[in-house]
Order: structure tokens, then C-alpha cells, then sequence
């Protein structure tokens, strides 16, 4: 029994659902009985509810439909084979839906757990502080003991609750033989608390409880907001998760379909892809034609066709026609799975910043307790006050904890992370952060890089047919942007014995005792003298001899002018090196005016780099390519376009998502801001300890202005990290760029400006 007809679509706000993935995401809970959870957000009233819940009981196979108007889900029982058209029901009454995400459902327990800390904290500590003024206000004595006691039976179950986050850290740290900042802050608090507790015990005229809940209160504060700032980062990652449809139809090579869950998705299987759907896994379009909204990827909203031979990203959108289309790789190494694992990497990243800090405030402990033992002593030895000297001995372990200096780093590493990620640019590296703020060098490949890597093919000689066959035949076995240009040519298939590519000169096939030649001119002609002046771009030779050779054209990327002249703004040296030929890499430079390298080979490419970097400067090397992985690997920092080849993108620390090259500046400036942060934090950090030790050893504060002054500097530090959150002040825009950097100039191995 079905209640639709197989196959049937399920319309969707933001596309289509197909009725097996709708039938995946359900779950039996009887015999012949599903159960699907959707999501309403526009279910506002009792109103939207009953008419809800009465619009999906009229479908045939339903058997039951029960609206929350609380979390805005409804839960409907069916029977059949075939899931009935719920979404299509709900669109048709005005409501859009979309399946429930259980996963987002749940709250974050350690956020709530916070929240609950602080709101207990902050409860007590306003109560206990009311019954302090009381006594500063000169209570008698029968009264300033009752306040005392109210005082302690608040205090003890709010330390009890809200500071067993930072005793349990305490704990688990000291039972290894080490500390952590949480060490003296649990015991300053409870040192507070006893010596407050005697006092009240015997009567005495001074008690702490208000300073002991005060410091658990602004330190809750300080984490939370810490808490909150990472979590933020990391709802980046999983919007990137909700993307991925649950599963795909997969076209059998019988002829026969099945729906597959993403994850059992291989390289190979043919999938349809109906208009509204997204791409599940990196694919390349086998069938048909469609607009493809790749805003993802590129950050732009303009649709972009697809055809045969187009290669897909996992998470763009299929607009408008039916696709059939062959998986090229796993839900793992697909695309979207790459940007999660690096927005992960981006977090766990440790810079050399974020080490120092963690290794002072490892340090800091140690420091912390001997200060204030020997402010005790020092006091005991001088006044033979006990209560005295243990009162500062408390407020030097408070008002020393390094919170602040803990925090300095980790918020401005997580802001800068989280406005990469704005700008479509992706870390792959956490430390990469602070080697782009040193850079003082850039180096652009041109080809993908500078260039769109589109390359479009002007003239073709005189090749005939035999010779497109094996040109497209070879060229398929390239990821270069002139080699898919090349392998559109003919559909026709060679077969070779063996093909291997040669980085930065092209590629070579083997068929019988015939060595075929895909490439450079100078490298595929055994005269390279005759082809010195050549205007082709690729040659392909048979033994050594010239078959037909190929003008292949390409275009700047969006916003080279403005880049270059926001990179020279930024006091940046910029060059070109390349491995195309020098007439066509001069073009490009002139209209730059920035200085070149043209005919570079890889290992070229990685001379020149390291031959700047051994003269002292610091290099950010921009490239895409196989013949480009030694110089991003031997630059101080790289970068590379989300369209590289996978060891381009592998060998580079970030990646940017967007065709424009504003990236590269976007990306210098937020590094560099990041690093102003960071050493503002550790000045404030630094500033403050320098003032507030020497303030507590010689007993000027009381353990209550202690826990403000502490927390406060924690606040502050974590303020001034979200300060990175915003843009920076926009600067004038360059246009017109040619001469900026002075006119256009060849450069050699062994000179460079």
C-alpha cells in the first residue's frame, strides 16, 4: 500500500525533497508504522496548530499528527511503503517545513550548566553584598553576627554549585602533580571562605563570604562569554554539516535505482540529481543541463551553468533541470567535508603566541602561591597579625590569578578564525595566523591563480582529428586548468601504455615505441630552439616531433587590480612567477606593474622562494598547482584557491573560497589585527599584574576588590577580542593599478626587488 505515487517530489521552501529521502529520515516504531518529525517555524499559535494537525489527518495513510507549539514540531504516524506528501501538504496551507535535526534540538549542556552557575553566582552575591553594606554601615554586634550567618548558609551551597566547574579542574590537575589557573582561584575561594567562617565562628567584626561568591561571579561571567564566542565559531561548521542531503539516488549500471545514504556514497556511481537538490559529494556532470548556485564555493549569487564534463562541488545547489552526474570522490574527501575538517583545524590550532601564554599561565601558578606565602610570612614576621597576614595572603592569590593572561590569545585566535571564515577564506592551519601577519612578500602564481583558471582555447593550428583524440585522450589524465580545456576537444579515446605528468612541463604517454608530448613547447620539441619564439601555449609531440600545437587565453580574476593595490597600500613587495612563457606572463605583469619570473619550473619556483626567504623577508607564496606545491610548502605561509588541484589545497595553510583575490589582502589585514590583539591583550595582562601584586603584597586591597579587580581584567581582555569581530575601518579602493609598484621587470634567478 503506498500513500503517493513512488517518486513523487516533496516541495520545499528552500527546494525539493525527494519521497526517499523523506522515507530515510523516518523511523519504523510498529508494524507497518513510520514516524516522521518535522520542523515549523511559522507554527506561532493554537490557531496555526489546529489547522496544522487537521490539514495533515486528512492524507489517507496518516494515522496520527500531533503538533508542539513549543518547539515548533510536529510528529505525524503514517503507513505504507511510500511516505505521503506531508511537506507538500504544510506548503499548501502556507506553512514551510523542513525535516527536525534532533542533533540541533538538544542545548548545549555545558553552556546551560554556565548559565545556571552564573545565575545562582549572581543571586547569591547580590543578597550576601545587601547584608554586607548592612554591617560597613556599623550594625551592632548581635546583628552583624546574624548577617554573618546568612551570609555563610547562602555561600556554602552557591560555592558548592557554582564553583565546582574550577575546584573539579583543580582537582584533576593537582592529582597529576601539575596546576593550572584554577588552582589558586579555588584556593583563594576557599581560604575566603574559612577564614570567613572562623571569623563568624568567633564573632569577629571582618568576614569575606561577599568576596569568595563575588570572584566566582565575575570569573563565571568571563567564562561564559568565552564559551559563548567558541560556540559561535563552531555553529559555523555545523550550518556547513546541515548542507549535506541525508542521502542520494543512485543509478545502477542495470538500469535499476536505489536511495543510499550520503556516507555509502563511492567514486564511480552515477546519481541523479533533481532540480532543488544539493550535490551530495564532489561529482562531475555526466547528463544534462542545469544553473548551479555555487555561492558556497564562490560567494557568488549569480548562478552559473552546468554541462557535461562540469565539475561539481558537494553542497552547491541544482536550480533548474535534472542532472545525472558520477561521483568523483567519497562524502569524506568531498568538498564540504574539507571545509569542516579545516574550520576545526582552524580552532585547534596552537600558535607560537598561544603556547607562551598557556606556558605562563602553566608557570604562573607556582608564582602565585610562593607570592603569597611570603606575603603571609612577610606580614606574620611584621605585624604578628595572623588574621592579617592571612587576609592578604588571600587577596594576592585572587588578584594574582592568570585568568587574563590565559585568555589572550585562545579569543583572539577563535574572532580571527570566525572573520576568515566570513570572508570565504578557510585555516587550515592555526598558526598559520601569525606568519601571515609577518609577511612583507607576496608571490602569485599566474596560471588558477592570478588567472581564473578557466582557460578558454583560441586557436587550435592544424591539428586534424587523429591529433584532438590523443590531445583530449592525454589531457584527461591532468587536473591543470589548460589540460580540462584541452580534454573538451574530442570524445574520442586513445589508449596508451603509460602516462605520467611531469610537474610544470606537461605530460607524457607511451604507446608502443611512439612517447608522446603535452606541454611547454621548449620541453616537448627536441629543438627547443626552433619553438624559441613560438606564441603557443601547449605543443604535443610525438617523439620528439611536432604534431600540432594549441593558443590557450585566460582572464585576471575579479579584483587583481584592487588586491595588488591594497597589497602595495599594506607596504607589500609583490611578484609573478610562473612557469607559462614570457610574453604572456609580461602582459599580466604590465597591467600590474609588478615585477615577474616567467618560464620558472617547480624547482625554480622553490629557488626563488627560498632565495628570498634566505635574505630575511617573510613570504606568503599564492598557488594552485602540482608545480606549484614545493614553493607553498617552502614559503614562510601559502594560500591557495578553492579550484586547486588537492596538493595545492594541501599543501597550503588557507584556502580561499571566492573567485576575487581581495582574499589575499582581506586575509593579511585580519592576521594582522589579530596580532595587534594579541599583544594588546598580553600588555593589559601584563600591565595589570605588574600594578595589582605589588598593590596586594603590601596589604592595600581587600580580597573582595581583589576578585573585582582580577575578573574585571579577564573581561576586558575577552572585550577587546571581540573587538576583532567587526570590520576595519574601509580603506579607499585603487583602481588603475598599472605602476604602482614601478614599471614592469623580467626577473632572474638571483635578483629579486
Amino acid at each position: 500500500m503506498s500513500c503517493c505515487a513512488p517518486g513523487v517530489e516533496v516541495h520545499l521552501h528552500q527546494g525539493v525533497m525527494s519521497s526517499e529521502e523523506l522515507l530515510l529520515a523516518s523511523r519504523t516504531v510498529q508494524d507497518g508504522v513510520r514516524q516522521t518529525d518535522l520542523s515549523v517555524p511559522d507554527m506561532h499559535c493554537g490557531g496555526c496548530l489546529q489547522k496544522i494537525e487537521t490539514a495533515l489527518k486528512k492524507i489517507a495513510c496518516v494515522r496520527q499528527a500531533r503538533a508542539n507549539l513549543s518547539t515548533r514540531r510536529v510528529t505525524v504516524l503514517w503507513s505504507g511503503d511510500t511516505p505521503p506528501p506531508l511537506l507538500a501538504t504544510l506548503e499548501a496551507i502556507g506553512y514551510g517545513a523542513h525535516l527536525h535535526d534532533f542533533a540541533a534540538d538538544g542545548k548545549d549542556p555545558a553552556l546551560s550548566h554556565l548559565l545556571r552557575a552564573l545565575a545562582v553566582a549572581a543571586f547569591a552575591s547580590s543578597n550576601i553584598m545587601l547584608l554586607s553594606v548592612s554591617v560597613w554601615s556599623g550594625a551592632d554586634p548581635q546583628t552583624r553576627d546574624m548577617f554573618h550567618w546568612i551570609s555563610a548558609v547562602i555561600a556554602l551551597p552557591t560555592l558548592a554549585y557554582s564553583g565546582q566547574s574550577f575546584f573539579a579542574s583543580a582537582w584533576r590537575s593537582l592529582r597529576h602533580g601539575r596546576t593550572n589557573m584554577d588552582v589558586p582561584i579555588s584556593i583563594g575561594v576557599l581560604l575566603t571562605f574559612g577564614l570567613s567562617l572562623y571569623e563568624t565562628l568567633h564573632h569577629g567584626p571582618y568576614a569575606y563570604f561577599d568576596a569568595a561568591v563575588s570572584l566566582l561571579f565575575f570569573l563565571l561571567i568571563g567564562r561564559t562569554l568565552d564559551h559563548v564566542m567558541r560556540e559561535r565559531a563552531r555553529q559555523t561548521v555545523r550550518g556547513l554539516e546541515k548542507l549535506s542531503p541525508r542521502g542520494t539516488l543512485v543509478q545502477h549500471p542495470d538500469g535499476t535505482r536505489t536511495y543510499i545514504p550520503v556516507g555509502e556514497i563511492e567514486p564511480g556511481m552515477t546519481l541523479l540529481l533533481a532540480p532543488g537538490e544539493r550535490v551530495p559529494v564532489d561529482a562531475r556532470v555526466a547528463r544534462g543541463s542545469s544553473t548551479i548556485d555555487r555561492s558556497l564555493v564562490s560567494g557568488e549569487s549569480t548562478p552559473e551553468p552546468a554541462v557535461d564534463g562540469t565539475e561539481l562541488q558537494a553542497g552547491t545547489l541544482n536550480l533548474t533541470g535534472p542532472l545525472t552526474i558520477v561521483a568523483t570522490a567519497a562524502a569524506k574527501d568531498s568538498f564540504l567535508a574539507e571545509m569542516m575538517r579545516m574550520m576545526e583545524a582552524a580552532e585547534a590550532g596552537r600558535s607560537s603566541y598561544r603556547r607562551i601564554a598557556d606556558r605562563a599561565a602553566r608557570l604562573y601558578a607556582p608564582v602565585v602561591h610562593t607570592t603569597a606565602l611570603l606575603a603571609f610570612i612577610g606580614w606574620m614576621i611584621a605585624t604578628g597579625d595572623a588574621h592579617r597576614a592571612i587576609t592578604i595572603a588571600i587577596a594576592v592569590l585572587i588578584i594574582t590569578c592568570p585568568c587574563a593572561l590565559g585568555l589572550a590569545v585562545p579569543m583572539a585566535h577563535v574572532m580571527a578564525a570566525r572573520r576568515l571564515f566570513d570572508s570565504g577564506i578557510m585555516l587550515r592551519d592555526g598558526s598559520a595566523l601569525e606568519r601571515l601577519a609577518e609577511v612583507d612578500t607576496v608571490i602569485f602564481d599566474k596560471t588558477g591563480t592570478l588567472t581564473t583558471g578557466r582557460p578558454h582555447l583560441v586557436a587550435a593550428g592544424d591539428a586534424d582529428d587523429h591529433a584532438l583524440d590523443i590531445t583530449a585522450s592525454i589531457a584527461r589524465h591532468s587536473q591543470h586548468p589548460y589540460s580540462r580545456t584541452l580534454a573538451l576537444l574530442s570524445q574520442g579515446r586513445t589508449v596508451f601504455d603509460d602516462i605520467s605528468e611531469q610537474p610544470g612541463l606537461g605530460l607524457e604517454a607511451r604507446a608502443g615505441a611512439v612517447t608522446y608530448r603535452l606541454g611547454q613547447p621548449d620541453w616537448a620539441i627536441a629543438d627547443a630552439s626552433s619553438v624559441r619564439d613560438t606564441t603557443e601555449t601547449v605543443v604535443l609531440s610525438a617523439s620528439g616531433r611536432r604534431i600540432t600545437g594549441f593558443v590557450i587565453d585566460d582572464t585576471l580574476r575579479r579584483g587583481a587590480s584592487e588586491a595588488f593595490a591594497e597589497l602595495s597600500e599594506l607596504g607589500l613587495r609583490v611578484a609573478i612567477v610562473s612557469g607559462d612563457n614570457a610574453k604572456r606572463v609580461h602582459a599580466i605583469a604590465a597591467g600590474l606593474g609588478v615585477t615577474y619570473l616567467a618560464g620558472a619550473r617547480p624547482a625554480e619556483k622553490l629557488h626563488y622562494v627560498s632565495e628570498i626567504r634566505g635574505s630575511g623577508s617573510r613570504v606568503l607564496m599564492v598557488g594552485d598547482g602540482l608545480n606549484d606545491a614545493p614553493a607553498l610548502t617552502a614559503a614562510d605561509v601559502s594560500m591557495a584557491p578553492a579550484t586547486a588541484a588537492d596538493i595545492g589545497r594541501n599543501a597550503a595553510d588557507l584556502v580561499f573560497l571566492r573567485e576575487s583575490l581581495n582574499a589575499v589582502p582581506q586575509a593579511i589585514e585580519i592576521s594582522r589585527r589579530a596580532k595587534a590583539l594579541v599583544r594588546q591583550n598580553f600588555a593589559l595582562a601584563i600591565a595589570y599584574n605588574i600594578v595589582a601584586i605589588p598593590v596586594a603584597v603590601l596589604g592595600g586591597v581587600t580580597p573582595l576588590v581583589a576578585a573585582i579587580a582580577m575578573s574585571l581584567s579577564s573581561i576586558l581582555v575577552v572585550a577587546n577580542a571581540l573587538r576583532l569581530g567587526y570590520p576595519a575601518r574601509t580603506r579607499g579602493t585603487t583602481t588603475g593599478f598599472a605602476g604602482q609598484h614601478g614599471p614592469s621587470v623580467p626577473l632572474t634567478l638571483g635578483s629579486h626587488q
